[in-house]
């Protein structure tokens, strides 16, 4: 009797682990490892936004293959080893894909357990190591430093003969630095000095006295929203009337916010702008706007297109296959007629980096302008 009753249970277990797996397929799960809180917070709660304005319009469609995604959210507190417990405990709960975190320093700590569990991952991370290191599973929603210093330098080039660097010492900021120095190599663009400054540093007067005595005719500033702020107002109050030059994070909406007219005069190559005179960007920003009743940075975007890239990706593979599907992702090219979401046609290579238009940018009466577009770094010529 016992025996039968033991046999009884297991069959009824059995039939209940098969009911949860069969569950688990009618939703697609995605992690949302942000940085919501900490030094982080402006970029991982844009990024948060655009990825859960994406799942929205797609589930209102009819989701992905005709399952609805399903979103979980937690916050890294801009800690990558939070980050990287978090990344731990989404991947005990089965997710198909994790999107985040933003920060450079975190993904490249959290990555090795999505990348050990097969799990896709999408970053907003910049920083060049983090696709340097032979990982298939982690795919960027931004550009690579790689990618991106080579553009902004051919500007700096016009403008500079000795250039100050500006940079805040983490993972972003130093990867940023050495592209720079190497992406200027040979341009006629000496770097004057390095200045080192620190995540979440208040008081850049020290940074702005040293730029301007070291002679330079530009200083080049990268570092995050926050910062970058903070030194546009330092440059401005010290009087620096020459060239103000950088990437995405020194003109972004919460740089202009926070910095005022500091701001005004700026330039920068961006990758990403709700600005950009294209009719598919200019309809997200409306839908952004109306769905948070502000304006997305470039990390909303970042956000919203990566979750469009990975619906692309599993309809070519036509299946909820989470390897399949990262192996798809590699030397995949999107179009943005056949998938508006990903707003401009994008390239994705066999590293996960991509390769699409820019924008170099200047911010002018407190909005920015878009001055020139430019092509994919890699474009037939």
């Amino acid at each position: 009797m016992k025996k039968r009753n033991t046999l009884k249970l297991l069959a009824a277990a059995a039939l209940v682990a098969c009911a949860s797996s069969s569950f688990a397929q009618q939703v697609i799960k995605i992690a949302n490892i942000v940085e919501l809180s900490g030094g982080g917070a402006t970029a991982g709660t844009n990024f948060k936004n655009g990825v859960e304005l994406a799942v929205n319009e797609i589930n209102a469609a009819g989701g992905i293959l005709g399952k609805k995604i399903e979103t979980s959210t937690n916050d890294t507190q801009s800690n990558p080893g939070v980050a990287k417990g978090l990344t731990q405990k989404a991947i005990d709960n089965d997710v198909f894909a994790i999107f985040g975190p933003v920060f450079s320093g975190s993904i490249l700590v959290s990555m090795a357990e999505s990348r050990r569990a097969e799990v896709p991952n999408w970053t907003g991370g910049e920083a060049a190591a983090i696709t340097q290191q032979g990982n298939p599973y982690v795919f960027r929603t931004s550009f690579t430093q790689a990618t991106a210093m080579p553009k902004v330098a051919k500007y700096i080039a016009t403008k500079s003969k000795n250039l100050a660097v500006i940079y805040v010492n983490n993972d972003f900021g130093k990867g940023g630095l050495d592209m720079i120095k190497k992406a200027l190599a040979g341009s006629g663009t000496n770097i004057a000095a390095e200045i080192s400054t620190d995540a979440g540093q208040v008081d850049f007067s020290p940074a702005v006295i040293k730029a301007k005595s070291s002679n330079a005719d530009a200083v080049f500033v990268y570092s995050n929203e926050e910062e970058s702020a903070r030194a546009l107002r330092e440059l401005r109050k010290q009087g620096w009337d020459k060239p103000i030059i950088g990437e995405t994070t020194l003109t972004g909406q919460k740089v202009i916010e926070l910095a005022g007219d500091a701001a005004n005069g700026a330039v920068a190559h961006v990758g990403l702008t709700v600005d950009a005179p294209n009719p598919l960007m200019l309809k997200f920003k409306a839908k952004f706007y109306q769905a948070y009743n502000y304006i997305s940075d470039h990390n909303g975007i970042k956000g919203y297109t990566g979750v469009y890239a990975m619906k692309a990706a599993i309809e070519k593979v036509g299946k909820l296959d989470r390897k399949a599907v990262a192996k798809a992702m590699h030397g995949m090219t999107i179009s943005a007629a056949k998938y508006p979401g990903v707003i401009m046609d994008v390239a994705f290579d066999n590293n996960g980096d991509l390769d699409r238009d820019s924008y170099l940018v200047e911010i002018k009466n407190g909005k920015q302008e878009v001055v020139a577009i430019l092509p994919p770094l890699n474009a037939k010529k």
